[in-house]
């Protein structure tokens, strides 16, 4: 089936190509010989985070939930070496972050980088992209200009992972974050990339086969610097794709497609959940739009075969994540690795007091001066701080930069709104093997397959002051039926909610298994977790999903009363 997945199962594989890179010691938060008062205001507050959530102390790995060795009590990376997965055994360090975020070098935000670093971490963030729209006025000076500003967040705080990215206006489509591990050519690499493929710059938005074509040789042209090693890795994902309609089935696959499997693989995923969503909170408390901003209707560029209801969200998701046997799944039907991913795209934040500073120019300057006291507290703005309500969760080697693009690269990610759960550990397993989100299982046909979910429920309140409750987790199950005949298909009809199960604990850790039998044909299984406050049918039908996330409305949908979490895929391939 060739979809770059022979490395997936859980083995203690060294296929990453980042080989000189020693992971960094744990961030003084994780690290329990550290005490608490030798901590600043930050790091105990991610603590407090860490302890809530049952991550630390005896009986767990620092870090990790319930890792393979049940009561492992050493660090992931204890062994000290991630180079030769030496810590595979007691499971991942799961780190937190947000590849989706503004400041005051983009033209509609105006928060400094350390002000989103400073809340991040203050929010439980071990890693955040700083992601400045591409434009003309950036890829010339506000590229270079926001690197010293990033260099000074990563010395401020070392205990958070600053990567230096950018928001690409994909050709033909809409955004997408592009990141690098940090070196010295991440600027050099990112304003060359933007001066050269970036659509607003190039003026290349239009929905043409030409334009998509560049999109393609953005991909290649960033896939060419790590092989000629500019840079140590490169990575995009793309941002609020159902948004306007114009991210075609066709035009995702040919990302996804565009620079082969594994390490070479450039894109890897969407934003399942998008940020902006505070913009749902009806006015006068908020700014009564919808959530993630999903307001529009189709447009010119928007391809013609999505339906209407593709345009909002579901749930605080995306419809194509949302929705069961709908596009995301066709693409794991296929057996591509394409991953999801929830963030916060913050540039302007619920009642926030700071307003942006006056004087300047922009387009001269590359930025906006510094923010300032506003004297009133703005309910106009739809977003929030990074990890104040959307997380994306990855499950890495170690502390490290490398450590977290290899999981993202692997699919080691899960996602959650409003902190509804603190921990997930998925194992699927069978004959002696196993694997966990992102990875294949390759077993003999016939093979006993067993699902294992162990899930930290919420530890404490959230940031709205209450302590989700977990009411229900769902398993959902497809067949992989390989590479689909129109590359325009976004529907996988053997796709559905395999089973539910509610849940009747409010704290502490809950084991949810499913028995997937003998596994006589590819299969892949992923999760989802809600609180139980708003459900429908699916879209697709009861017997299909009968009970997923609901049509937001445009107007009065309050994030923090509608609650979910998904998990990437597991594939069983029997042979």
């Amino acid at each position: 089936m060739g979809h770059g997945h022979a490395h997936g199962h859980g083995h203690g594989h060294g296929h990453h190509h980042h080989h000189d890179e020693t992971t960094a010691p744990l961030p003084a938060a994780f690290d329990t010989s550290v005490p608490d008062e030798a901590l600043n205001p930050e790091q105990r507050s991610r603590r407090t985070l860490l302890r809530r959530a049952g991550l630390l102390g005896a009986g767990l790995a620092a870090g990790t939930v319930l890792s393979a060795g049940a009561g492992a009590a050493t660090p992931a990376h204890a062994a000290g070496d991630s180079r030769r997965g030496t810590g595979r055994g007691k499971g991942f360090l799961w780190l937190a972050g947000d590849h989706h975020i503004h400041t005051q070098y983009s033209s509609d935000g105006k928060y400094r980088v350390v002000d989103q670093v400073r809340q991040g971490a203050r929010h439980g963030m071990d890693w955040l992209v700083i992601t400045d729209h591409g434009s003309t006025t950036h890829a010339k000076i506000g590229v270079e200009k926001v690197n010293p500003d990033i260099k000074e967040a990563r010395a401020a705080y070392e205990d958070t992972l600053v990567f230096q990215g950018l928001e690409w206006n994909i050709p033909a489509a809409e955004h997408g974050t592009v990141f690098v591990h940090p070196g010295r050519n991440e600027v050099s690499v990112l304003k060359q990339f933007e001066t050269d493929y970036d659509g607003g710059v190039k003026g290349a938005t239009d929905s043409t086969p030409a334009n998509e074509a560049l999109a393609v040789a953005g991909l290649n042209f960033l896939a060419e610097q790590v092989r000629r090693r500019k840079v140590k890795d490169a990575l995009m994902l793309a941002n609020h794709p159902a948004r306007k309609g114009i991210d075609s089935p066709h035009e995702i696959r040919a990302w996804r497609d565009a620079t082969g499997t594994g390490d070479r693989q450039i894109a890897v995923g969407f934003e399942g959940a998008p940020g902006h969503q505070a913009a749902g909170l009806p006015k006068p408390l908020g700014m009564g739009r919808a959530r993630g901003i999903y307001d529009g209707s189709p447009g010119a560029n928007s391809f013609p075969g999505y339906p209407l209801e593709s345009y909002r969200t579901w749930g605080g998701f995306d419809w194509m994540t949302a929705t069961v046997g709908g596009l995301w799944d066709s693409l794991l039907a296929e057996g591509r690795p394409w991953w999801i991913t929830a963030n916060s795209d913050s540039h302007q934040v619920y009642a926030d007091t700071a307003a942006r500073g006056t004087g300047g120019d922009f387009n001269a300057d590359g930025r906006y001066p510094d923010p300032v006291y506003g004297g009133q507290i703005d309910v106009s703005q739809g977003d929030y701080w990074p990890g104040q309500y959307s997380r994306t969760h990855v499950g890495a080697d170690g502390f490290s930069y490398a450590a977290v693009m290899d999981g993202i690269r692997a699919g080691r990610v899960w996602v959650d709104h409003g902190q509804l759960v603190s921990g997930l550990d998925v194992r699927v397993s069978g004959g002696s093997r196993w694997a966990t989100l992102g990875g294949a299982l390759h077993v003999r046909k016939g093979t006993k397959v067993t699902l294992t979910a162990d899930i930290a429920l919420a530890g404490g309140p959230n940031w709205a002051g209450f302590t989700p409750e977990l009411a229900r987790v769902d398993v959902i199950q497809g067949d992989v039926t390989g590479p689909v005949a129109d590359k325009d298909t976004f529907t996988a009809p053997t796709a559905k909610v395999a089973r539910s199960y509610d849940i009747d604990k409010s704290a502490g850790t809950v084991r949810v298994t499913f028995d997937l039998g003998r596994v006589d044909r590819p299969v892949y299984v992923r999760l989802r977790g809600t609180d139980g406050n708003r459900s429908a049918v699916g879209v697709m039908g009861a017997k299909v999903d009968p009970a997923g996330p609901a049509i937001d409305v445009v107007g009065d949908a309050d994030p923090w009363r509608d609650l979910w979490f998904y998990s990437n895929p597991v594939w069983v391939l029997p042979s």
